[in-house]
């Protein structure tokens, strides 16, 4: 709250609005004005103590969980200081406020649930969506962020408790992007769930009912789409956690018809391409030399390999050229043109039959072991959301043809890691470039200490958020996701540093996110979705719009 005299609130009703509450920090003469002698103790603190105060509460908490709700306990009483304690602590903050304890948060929701955020968008009630968009808490609404909560990071069906994803998300766009709380809407698209823990839960509090598919659904979520646009025809809607047979077709549906993007493949896509950029200068290999082999060929992995494709492109293979360069694996073995059950995303990245088929094993299938055997990959990705996957023999065969292999272990959360990083490091003698999906200790290795990056979507998704914002984009482009990986890319301190990381120290993400949001807010204007700006006014509407949690 800058101007006391603007307050529309007063007494507990102002006490209760998170966005204007100052707590013990309200002055003398604002207790007077607002009604709230009497209401508060008598000490008057300053935002400083009342952030060393908080960190005191919070590191008094004993396990993960905990902490991540007394952060939502906070966020839900006064979102200034919540955002300045996350900007203070960005390194210790950011797994409990998201992944990878967002992720126990979810499975819990309805056990930790207290105070209601965003909005609740069920089926039964879908012929009053305007109305309820009409009851958001804020109406300048400019990013959104919408689940249906039916592929909640690599656990599966959550229902209603994926909510806590688009709340995370939120606070990612704020404490990292600089967005305003005031600006932000968490949405939950609650089409029921088959996940029989939660329909057998007393307590759960979502729509009790199996999932909504087909026809039924995509209407459901078409008309969620329309009202949107009628109530807010300029936001940003981002689409997250939806599950594959649905994720890759909604933003095939909508990208040309409002501002959206799905972060789970745009923006995982960009933060990992703009890491293998970073690894592809520190090992002085060239994009367009690479060979790609991923484990997973779900949205996520597909997504990255389109990116991949384009950098490659932009390098100056032919489409085709860098298309044959990706090794897509998945239950079935790899994706090749015979195949009858893929998905058009995942029909795209076959390879030829007949130029793979000596690959297979009795069974005809191609596994991962036997593709890094024949076609040599440089890069090993792991988006399968299984555990363990890249053992010691698949990782030793990539350091063997490989001088400086490197390898993503990029599911989530930490459990479902393909490989984690003290192994790599161990089996590769040290060579090997890692970044992982989840957050990973520093490995120490022969009096060397290896940090590990995060590939987190946090680098990409807050600043393409702020950047759309600030540059007024009317659409998210492929051409923006690639921009923000190249700003990315030149941010790695590991290109003045062999063992430092691939990726900067999130403490300064904020400062990530103000060029991600250069880069994807100047070429919105190249691909003309944006008016047009010179560069100097672009970098000051990004840091007018950027927002400072203080009183």
């Amino acid at each position: 709250m800058a101007e006391t005299s603007v307050a529309p609130l007063r007494g507990h009703k102002l006490l209760n609005d998170p966005l204007l509450n100052k707590g013990t920090a309200f002055s003398e003469a604002e207790r007077k004005n607002f009604g709230l002698l009497g209401l508060l103790p008598p000490e008057i603190e300053s935002l400083e103590e009342q952030v060393e105060r908080s960190y005191r509460s919070f590191k008094s908490k004993t396990t993960p969980i905990e902490r991540h709700i007394f952060m939502r306990a906070l966020q839900d009483t006064n979102e200034v200081l919540f955002y300045r304690l996350i900007i203070g602590h960005l390194d210790e903050m950011m797994p409990v406020i998201y992944t990878p304890v967002v992720g126990e948060a979810c499975q819990k929701f309805s056990e930790i649930y207290r105070r209601p955020r965003g909005l609740f968008l069920s089926y039964p009630e879908r012929h009053q969506l305007l109305e309820m968009l009409g009851n958001a808490p804020c109406d300048d609404v400019k990013a959104i962020v919408v689940t249906d909560g039916e592929r909640i990071l690599g656990l599966g069906d959550q229902g209603t408790g994926g909510m806590g994803i688009p709340i995370g998300k939120l606070s990612l766009y704020t404490a990292a992007g600089g967005v305003h709380p005031g600006n932000t809407l968490p949405i939950m698209l609650d089409v029921g769930t088959n996940n029989r823990e939660r329909l057998a839960d007393p307590f759960y509090i979502g729509w009790r009912h199996e999932r909504i598919t087909g026809d039924d659904y995509y209407e459901f979520v078409d008309m969620f789409v329309q009202a949107v646009k009628t109530r807010w025809p300029g936001v940003l809607l981002q689409f997250e956690d939806f599950a594959l047979p649905h994720a890759a077709p909604l933003l095939d549906k909508y990208r040309d018809r409002l501002c959206t993007f799905n972060d789970d493949i745009q923006g995982t896509a960009a933060v990992a391409v703009g890491t293998l950029i970073a690894a592809s200068k520190v090992a002085n290999v060239k994009m367009t030399d690479h060979r790609v082999a991923f484990l997973g060929a779900g949205s996520a992995g597909a997504g990255i390999a389109e990116q991949i494709i384009r950098a490659m492109t932009k390098g100056g293979l032919s489409e085709a050229e860098a298309r044959s360069r990706m090794f897509m694996v998945d239950r079935n073995g790899l994706l090749h043109d015979r195949m009858t059950d893929l998905m058009p995303f995942q029909q795209r990245l076959t390879q030829p039959h007949d130029a793979v088929a000596s690959w297979a094993d009795a069974k005809g299938e191609i596994g991962l072991a036997s593709v890094i055997a024949h076609c040599r990959p440089t890069v090993l990705i792991g988006v399968s959301g299984q555990p363990g996957l890249f053992t010691e023999d698949i990782v030793r065969a990539m350091a063997k043809q490989c001088d400086r292999p490197v390898i993503f272990p990029l599911s989530n959360p930490t459990s479902r890691a393909e490989a984690v990083p003290k192994d790599i490091i161990h089996w590769t003698e040290g060579r090997a470039l890692i970044a992982t999906g989840s957050p990973f200790s520093p490995v120490e290795y022969q009096g060397k200490t290896f940090t590990i990056a995060q590939s987190n979507n946090t680098y990409i998704f807050p600043g393409m958020g702020l950047g759309v914002i600030a540059g007024g984009a009317t659409r998210v482009t492929d051409n923006m996701f690639m921009a923000a990986a190249e700003a990315l890319s030149d941010t790695a301190p590991a290109l003045s540093d062999p063992s430092a990381s691939l990726l900067p120290d999130v403490a300064g993400i904020r400062d990530v996110s103000r060029s991600v949001a250069f880069a994807a807010a100047k070429q919105a204007i190249e691909d003309g979705v944006a008016p047009q700006e010179t560069d100097d006014a672009l970098r000051k509407s990004i840091a007018e719009t950027m927002w400072d949690p203080a009183y």
